[in-house]
């Protein structure tokens, strides 16, 4: 019987996604991408009321991200809010939301499958299908699927001595079907010391090879780890220019360390630039102003008495009218399925 409901569960969920397909009112969609902005620099807090508007509206996307800030507000715990938001995002068809409901216990106090089945399970029955008919994104959910099923040491050894699992192979047929965030996550897998490279410059080549098609899509995170992946080449100029293109398409770190090379030239190779304290201050003050993080505030007290007080003034009035605010919003671009 309640395998029977299970299957009935998969079948209906095809309707669930046509339901969910209408386009979200203007109201709701700025509510939600607010939501999201204050999200990704990690003000889950703040961002609760702006992604509630579109979770209770009826987006998947938003409610698995309500279980995620509910579960920042309890240090990554699984609070009873949480789950309530990540059950409402996997009666959707959100595999993600699945997982988290499985990494929580969710079965432990209710209702399991028969067997061995679980919410890993029904992620995988919903998912498959697609991974299997060429869907890119369904594939690198299958790599995260499988992660949680096969986790284990011995998992762990395959993973260091280069040996496919189940996982990794649908990691790296959703990064060859070209997804970025799939190609940066192998890309990272291989600097991370995954599979065997004879020498470190064979390493730093095979994962450039996989940012560079990330980052040729516009792939923020990707352009960030082709600054670092340069930068640990002696590529100093290559990824001065990488760390640029990524500030100015909103990573945070990109941004902070851009801010810093202008206030401190001589601190980074890579810090391809002429002392501009002026602009320097800028940034750091542009980004202080948006993100309220203590990086950019420690940068600028190490540096303050270098800036006169009218040299200040100049600076905030130019992170004003160029910093502040600036598009695309400033992100740290977190993973969509982290810790």
């Amino acid at each position: 019987m309640v395998r029977a409901t299970r299957l009935l569960f998969v079948l209906l969920l095809p309707l669930m996604w046509s339901l969910n397909s209408w386009a979200l009112p203007e109201d709701i969609q700025a509510a939600k991408d607010e939501g999201m902005r204050l999200y990704n620099i990690g003000h889950s807090t703040t961002a609760m009321p702006y992604l509630r508007q579109a979770a209770d509206a009826g987006d998947v996307e938003a409610m698995y991200y309500m279980g995620e800030s509910e579960r920042r507000q309890k240090m990554m715990g699984f609070t009873t809010a949480a789950m309530e938001w990540y059950l409402k995002a996997a009666e959707q068809g959100d595999p993600y939301a699945m997982l988290r409901l499985f990494q929580g216990g969710a079965c432990i106090g209710g209702e399991c499958p028969e067997g061995s089945d679980d919410w890993r399970e029904a992620a995988l029955d919903i998912t498959q299908p697609k991974a299997e008919a060429g869907d890119p994104e369904a594939m690198l959910a299958m790599y995260y699927i499988y992660a949680n099923i096969d986790a284990s040491r011995l998992t762990s050894v395959y993973n260091f001595l280069g040996i496919p699992t189940r996982a990794s192979k649908w990691l790296k047929r959703a990064a060859e079907a070209g997804l970025p965030e799939a190609q940066t996550t192998w890309g990272r897998r291989i600097m991370g010391g995954g599979g065997w490279y004879f020498t470190k410059n064979r390493r730093l080549e095979a994962a450039e090879s996989w940012f560079s098609r990330a980052a040729e899509q516009g792939y923020v995170p990707a352009i960030e780890q082709m600054a670092r992946v340069n930068r640990d080449q002696d590529e100093f100029k290559e990824s001065w220019q990488w760390m640029m293109q990524a500030s100015q398409y909103g990573n945070y770190d990109s941004r902070l360390g851009v801010g810093w090379c202008y206030l401190e030239p001589d601190r980074d190779e890579r810090c391809q630039n002429e002392l501009d304290k002026i602009t320097g201050w800028a940034i750091l003050y542009g980004l202080h102003n948006e993100t309220e993080d203590n990086s950019s505030q420690n940068v600028m007290s190490w540096h303050r008495d270098e800036l006169t007080e009218t040299e200040r003034q100049e600076a905030e009035a130019l992170a004003e009218a160029e910093w502040i605010g600036r598009q695309p919003p400033l992100s740290r671009f977190p993973h969509r399925f982290g810790f």
